[in-house]
């Protein structure tokens, strides 16, 4: 492959230089222009374009929990009672009755767990596992998850 040469801030650039100034302009669909606040620096984080010096991750990441890291775990719970014939797990089998589902994302990868409810182990459910390339989706699957696992009536 060739290398190209980089000449300097094009309508691209999203109203930023490579250096965190305003690039000169508006940038159609930018939400800013360079007659703007200027960028926030590393000692907010998560805010404006620098790197987050806490966390390591640009922008401060907008984790799911709230956490700001990225890979760091971020889940999801509710209570559940599934229908006739449970929740297969991994490690017991068949869970029935008043269960706890959490939604876990790690990694890229989003795991199901359930436990008795207000009990302390954890079960991995079978088949509960899926890369997910974007943590902004755990609520989506978690939502599904539900949806499909809580049978009260049956």
């Amino acid at each position: 492959m060739g290398e190209q040469a980089v000449t300097g801030p094009e309508s691209t650039t999203a109203g930023m230089t490579a250096d965190g100034s305003a690039a000169p302009g508006a940038v159609p669909g930018a939400g800013m222009n360079a007659d703007g606040p200027p960028a926030a620096t590393a000692a907010v984080p998560g805010a404006g374009m620098q790197a987050d010096a806490e966390s390591g991750t640009a922008g401060g990441g907008a984790g799911v929990a709230g956490t700001g890291v990225a890979g760091a775990p971020q889940s999801r719970t509710a209570d559940i009672v599934p229908g006739p014939g449970g929740v297969m797990t991994d490690e017991v089998g068949v869970v029935t009755g008043e269960l706890t589902l959490r939604s876990e994302y790690v990694d890229g990868q989003v795991r199901l767990t359930v436990q008795y409810k207000d009990a302390d182990e954890w079960y991995a459910v079978t088949g509960g596992r899926a890369a997910l390339a974007d943590p902004a989706g755990l609520d989506a699957v978690h939502t599904i998850a539900v949806g499909l696992l809580n049978r009260p009536e049956g």
